[in-house]
């Protein structure tokens, strides 16, 4: 309530208090959490550890310093010296929602999520929900003026339910997700890895022009437009390239807070100087900047982080599938995903919580830990050669 109130007002002074409480809380359970042996475990760690079992907060610096350093230049070389960037006309226009549904439906199925032990719904807000993995629902939302949202949203929580769906079926904690970053990363390989990619706009967009009587661009233009970059105050409004450095901010901002480093009245302060040095954007208003998520009203203090480290390992893994599945981008063209989805199956899916972080399942799937490098190597090759900048 206060925070909904606070973001139509925009007005960070009257929920400061109310931020500085929510705070307090967080750390009053994860002080609770930790029992006796506080050295054993920062209270930063402990929040974490409620949606990242196993990960640690230098690890993360590690990981995002490195992310920061090449996206930070590569971010400002795209939208600076670029001769042609793409446009986001074949985004627009009309398109029915009835026709929407039924082309999201088509491809969702096509990946692989199974109709038989789940449905598909609209929501204002996409989210997948499982009451068992025979029982997984995914929501999309749907705007008549743009299709993408749509598509992206319903593939993004198709990759969550094929992970849900293909969990062991005993119902012991044993056979849940591994952790929030894991989930993430399954919703984002499908949404990213296979669903920006060149060969699955080869596949796709016959299928756009069959839903949309007046649709008649080309593969590489629709490429072209769902990869568009462009600067946004509003974190789940960015595209790929720029939304690590919203997670970025808030990560920072939150530890701080949590240890003592940062006031909570000084946080506008904080966000807006981080958004002009990282993304160069000047924040006119709270609601824009730091009033715009719900999480820290939530409690949910050490959840941001899962997002970035969800879009490092998905990289990750699409680095080790296509080398165990040379031709997986000529397959995605032929509209074929049965193998890619058995492949994360395989790595992924069916060991639950078998692992003790993010990190162990990578190391014993894989062979490495999880590695930033992968997913700095995929941003740095897509984006210089969409936006020719090399």
């Amino acid at each position: 309530g206060a925070w909904v109130k606070a973001r139509q007002a925009n007005d960070f002074t009257s929920f400061e208090p109310v931020l500085a409480d929510c705070f307090q809380t967080a750390k009053d359970i994860a002080k609770a959490q930790q029992g006796d042996n506080p050295e054993n475990i920062s209270l930063y760690n402990q929040m974490l550890d409620e949606f990242e079992m196993g990960m640690d907060a230098g690890r993360i610096d590690g990981i995002f310093a490195e992310i920061q350093d090449a996206l930070v230049p590569l971010i400002a070389t795209v939208l600076g010296d670029s001769k042609n960037p793409p446009s986001t006309q074949p985004l627009q226009g009309t398109f029915p929602i009835e026709a929407q549904k039924y082309l999201n439906k088509k491809i969702v199925t096509a990946l692989g999520f199974d109709e038989e032990h789940g449905r598909i719904d609209v929501s204002v807000h996409p989210f997948t929900t499982s009451f068992s993995s025979a029982d997984v629902r995914i929501t999309s939302r749907f705007s008549e003026s743009e299709w993408y949202q749509g598509l992206a949203g319903t593939v993004h929580e198709g990759g969550h339910a094929m992970y849900e769906q293909n969990l062991g079926d005993s119902d012991l904690d044993i056979d849940s997700a591994l952790s929030m970053g894991m989930h993430e990363s399954q919703s984002l390989f499908w949404e990213r890895h296979v669903g920006k990619s060149k060969s699955f706009w080869k596949y796709a967009t016959p299928l756009l022009q069959e839903a949309f009587d007046s649709f008649d661009y080309t593969p590489e233009e629709v490429y072209g437009a769902v990869n568009a970059v462009s600067r946004s105050y509003i974190r789940v409004e960015a595209d790929e390239l720029t939304y690590p450095l919203h997670v970025i901010l808030r990560y920072n901002i939150e530890r701080d807070v949590v240890e003592g480093k940062l006031d909570v009245k000084d946080i506008p302060a904080r966000w807006n100087d981080a958004m002009k040095s990282m993304l160069n954007v000047d924040v006119p208003s709270d609601d824009k900047g730091c009033l715009q998520d719900v999480h820290w009203s939530g409690l949910a203090i050490g959840y941001f982080p899962t997002y970035l480290l969800g879009s490092a390992t998905a990289a990750q893994l699409a680095y080790y599938c296509e080398k165990d599945i040379p031709d997986m981008y000529q397959q995605i063209e032929q509209g074929q995903f049965a193998e890619i989805k058995s492949w994360l199956t395989d790595k992924v899916h069916r060991h639950g919580k078998r692992y003790s972080s993010l990190d162990a399942l990578l190391e014993a799937q894989v062979g490495e830990k999880l590695n930033p490098k992968y997913f700095i190597d995929y941003l740095t090759s897509k984006y210089t050669d969409l936006y020719d900048c090399r």
